[in-house]
């Protein structure tokens, strides 16, 4: 069973084996501060092995999900005469922190209301299933106060491809709901808290009805396989068939197709 830490700087709220993770800092706009990204890879940590929490959902107190990088933290850094060292081990936290989430073995939800900016888009981006309001701002602000996307980069690219990823990060993009959901960032499109609840209630729904483990295992795959030459993808892929077939998740599954019946981890 897993334990929920003890994280300041978030609300943990485990209902039925999905776990929500509230920003609960609204007045600022939920930053990352460090006080955050420390809990995030904390929190991330914990769920590595628990396949008990089917999905994380990742949301924002006070309609508004994350405004990035809290850069009164970079500017206590100049006036404290801080050096490129420091500012470069904050960088590569934050980085530390978005590889954790994007690597978790659950589905994750990124439930976008107000505000996902610079490295809240970012985290946006670390996500399986993005849902948002229609009113949502996502931004992409660093060219225009002279800094660059650097460490929310890869996972830019990795949601939205080369093509649109360049461009929006290039152009300082902003994009409202419609053109999130275009731009292949958002995957469902909501009017309303109401209408955001009953649809990451669905997404729970259906992620009830696989195997933690196969899902697990699966994200392990899309994760790994692309580094991959072809020969090492098949030999990768395989072995994980192999095992997943034989392994007592794969056994109930393949029985209960027969059988005609719901398999164990399964709601009724």
């Amino acid at each position: 069973m897993f334990d929920l830490p003890e994280c300041a700087s978030l609300d943990l709220e485990l209902d039925a084996g999905w776990l929500t993770v509230w920003f609960n800092q609204p007045e600022k706009r939920n930053p990352l501060t460090n006080e955050r990204i420390d809990d995030l890879i904390r929190l991330c940590e914990g769920l590595n092995g628990a396949r008990d929490v089917r999905g994380v959902t990742f949301r924002g107190r006070g309609g508004v999900f994350c405004a990035g990088g809290d850069l009164k933290t970079f500017k206590t850094v100049f006036q404290g005469g801080g050096t490129p060292a420091d500012v470069m081990e904050t960088s590569i936290k934050a980085a530390r922190m978005m590889d954790a989430v994007n690597a978790l073995p659950q589905v994750t939800v990124m439930a976008v209301e107000g505000a996902a900016m610079a490295g809240g888009f970012g985290l946006v981006c670390c996500g399986d299933v993005v849902v948002a309001d229609a009113n949502a701002r996502f931004s992409l602000t660093e060219t225009m106060i002279g800094l660059a996307p650097a460490q929310i980069c890869p996972f830019v690219l990795q949601r939205l491809g080369a093509r649109e990823g360049r461009r929006l990060m290039l152009l300082a993009s902003s994009l409202k709901g419609e053109e999130a959901r275009n731009a292949g960032l958002v995957d469902t499109l909501v009017e309303g808290t109401e209408e955001l609840d009953a649809a990451l209630a669905g997404v729970g729904k259906q992620v009830r009805r696989c195997a933690p483990g196969a899902v697990a295992e699966t994200k392990r795959l899309i994760l790994t396989l692309p580094q991959l030459l072809r020969d090492e993808q098949l030999r990768v892929a395989a072995e994980s068939f192999a095992e997943r077939i034989m392994c007592e998740e794969g056994r109930e599954g393949i029985a209960s197709f027969f059988e005609k019946r719901t398999p164990q981890w399964a709601d009724g």
